[in-house]
């Protein structure tokens, strides 16, 4: 599929990290993700830690606070968004062997408890990146980056 073609939207969920959140948004805005959703207690501008790190990116990318994630992912939902979880989870899938539709919203959770099982419940789809080495998981910028990549290559 075409980059044209298709829309990545990703969803910042309950993230901590101020400097997490900067360095989220000048991925985001990179990569070409059509929109970052600042959900829960996620910090967002005009936080000065988070404006250090994303070194201007929030003034060229579409982005949004908004306090309720389930809400908002009933809403694209309803848009036809694909909603598509990044977490280790019994039911994910390789990102590698993961084929996108036209319209994905990428859900990121907490550094530290990733996803809610009720916001699992939620996704179409469970997408993880397996890991080589012996480390379980990846910062979640990081695992952003190599998501969004994927999906958008």
């Amino acid at each position: 599929m075409s980059i044209s073609m298709f829309i990545l939207h990703v969803i910042a969920n309950d993230i901590r990290s101020c400097e997490n959140v900067g360095a989220l948004m000048r991925t985001c805005e990179f990569l070409g993700v059509k929109k970052l959703w600042l959900t829960g207690y996620t910090p967002a501008p005009p936080d000065a830690k988070v404006l250090k790190t994303s070194l201007g990116a929030e003034t060229s990318l579409s982005w949004e606070k908004r306090d309720d994630v389930s809400e908002l992912m009933d809403e694209l939902k309803k848009q036809n968004f694909e909603l598509v979880g990044l977490e280790i989870d019994e039911r994910a899938k390789e990102l590698s062997k993961y084929s996108v539709s036209k319209k994905v919203a990428l859900l990121l959770g907490n550094e530290v408890s990733g996803i809610s099982p009720s916001l699992l419940e939620k996704c179409d789809d469970v997408v993880m990146i397996k890991p080589r080495g012996k480390k379980e998981s990846l910062n979640v910028t990081i695992a952003a980056a190599i998501a969004c990549w994927s999906m958008l290559k």
